[in-house]
């Protein structure tokens, strides 16, 4: 269970992307049920460290607190310089005795150095993929997708798809509860998949009316019903292959894979805060029958709904 957070910042840290992770898992939440983390910003012998944008930061701790963290943080850095060997040292050490390692943006460099991305699928921003892929040519960098999680090591593109890795961290470590808790609080999406595109090809809509912000909602408050794309695009009133480039245009996916990720995570949270029956959160949810559900659940987290009821119901009534 992870309860032990450390990040490591040297000369030349962003400061959003440090942000990110001090929001992530420095933030006291108890008052929201969530365990309190136990958080440090670490530098070599905890001294004041330049940042990328001109200012420096004072770190709480050293090196040393690095040896204590369940899960090591690195947010991006000048990717132009190999880390100072100390940094190196620390993530090595931390990665050997079985601590998960997470980098941010061009973190992965730093990863990268220290060979934590040797024979491993990882990621940075779609900027520094090409560059990521040239200088660590052992690793296996997958272009454009919105974080990588390789196991023991995750990695993920720009700012904020540091907050879509730390909340599926959240989601693997405490459950869905616990991660839409942490999200609304920071009032983003309670969760992209990792494999979600890192950029969509309109970011901003032009107007109200171009955007399928209140059809995604209506999708999420009523996932039970029929949302093939065909009936979308009638509701959107769009043509089938107008309505499927749109959605795609201001989402990065297909309406398929969004809406089977909706409905597996609704079905988490059933899972977490009730007792009904797979079969019942399979057809409340959209998936009709709970061999549906199981196919998706296992393909999305890896284990089956009632392993993840064992896992996680207790935690949350616990909570």
């Amino acid at each position: 269970m992870l309860t032990n957070v450390a990040v490591l910042a040297f000369e030349g840290v962003a400061p959003f992307e440090l942000g990110v992770l001090c929001e992530a898992f420095g933030i006291d939440r108890s008052d929201d049920g969530l365990p309190v983390l136990d958080f440090a910003v670490c530098s070599d012998g905890a001294r004041p460290v330049p940042t990328s944008m001109g200012f420096s930061i004072a770190p709480s701790a050293d090196l040393a607190r690095a040896a204590e963290a369940d899960l090591v943080a690195v947010p991006a850095m000048s990717s132009g310089e190999e880390p100072p060997g100390p940094f190196l040292d620390a993530l090595l050490a931390a990665h050997d005795r079985g601590a998960r390692i997470l980098s941010v943006c061009s973190g992965a460099f730093t990863l990268g150095d220290a060979g934590l991305l040797d024979g491993r699928e990882c990621t940075t921003h779609w900027r520094y993929t090409d560059e990521l892929a040239r200088r660590f040519p052992a690793a296996t960098v997958v272009p454009e997708v919105l974080y990588v999680d390789a196991g023991q090591v995750v990695t993920s593109a720009g700012s904020a798809a540091g907050i879509d890795a730390s909340l599926h961290i959240w989601r693997q470590e405490y459950g869905a509860a616990a991660a839409s808790t942490v999200a609304r609080r920071m009032v983003v999406p309670p969760q992209r998949s990792g494999g979600q595109a890192q950029f969509i090809e309109r970011a901003v809509p032009d107007c109200d009316a171009e955007t399928l912000g209140p059809l995604l909602g209506w999708i999420a408050g009523n996932l039970a019903e029929d949302h093939s794309v065909e009936s979308l695009a009638r509701r959107s009133l769009m043509s089938a292959r107008t309505f499927a480039r749109r959605f795609r245009a201001e989402t990065g996916t297909t309406p398929h894979a969004w809406v089977t990720r909706q409905r597996v995570l609704a079905a988490e949270e059933l899972l977490e805060r009730s007792s009904a029956s797979v079969e019942w959160i399979a057809r409340e949810v959209g998936f009709g029958n709970a061999a549906t559900l199981r196919h998706h659940f296992l393909r999305v987290r890896g284990v089956s709904p009632q392993e993840y009821r064992r896992t996680f119901a207790c935690a949350a009534e616990a909570g």
